[in-house]
């Protein structure tokens, strides 16, 4: 007597579980997007990657962190905490990591919410970050004179997961 032969059930696999990858930036290769600092005081917005382009935005803030979205020659397609977007030179960007807070922050001499308050942050203050461990609740940053600890929920300039320093 024959046995129907035992189906096992196909496996399905949503389309969009797929792994997605980071794209690479043309010029310099690194992941895209990523996050850069203003380098100084008086950065040019401009509508499109050339001198010929339109000024549309200067920046006023050292070190206030935007998301590098693409790559042009020596230009980038940046956008800032508000979703503006634009071109900028990469001479007038930095590596160094910062933050912005985007609400009233304590900034605490541990990390922990009953640690000493250092400072208190208001809306739209930057810092540099010192060290960020992935998936830490906590972020060691320097704000002006001030150094302590931030709650890295919420804060303008750090992915989820990422490392930072250390």
């Amino acid at each position: 007597e024959a046995k129907p032969a035992e189906s096992k059930p196909a496996e399905v696999k949503p389309a969009d579980t797929k792994a997605v990858e980071p794209s690479k930036g043309t010029v310099t290769g690194q992941t895209l997007p990523r996050w850069a600092g203003i380098l100084y005081d008086g950065v040019k917005l401009r509508v499109g990657p050339g001198t010929r382009y339109p000024v549309d935005w200067i920046y006023r803030r050292p070190d206030q962190p935007v998301r590098v979205l693409r790559e042009f020659e020596t230009w980038r397609l940046i956008e800032d905490n508000e979703g503006v977007k634009g071109w900028v030179h990469q001479s007038n960007l930095t590596g160094r990591r910062s933050v912005m807070v985007p609400n009233e922050r304590t900034l605490r001499r541990a990390a922990a919410e009953d640690a000493t308050a250092v400072a208190m942050l208001r809306p739209g203050v930057v810092g540099r970050v010192r060290g960020c461990a992935a998936g830490a609740a906590w972020c060691e940053v320097r704000v002006g004179d001030y150094r302590g600890w931030l709650k890295r929920d919420g804060l303008w300039g750090l992915s989820p997961g990422e490392t930072v320093g250390n």
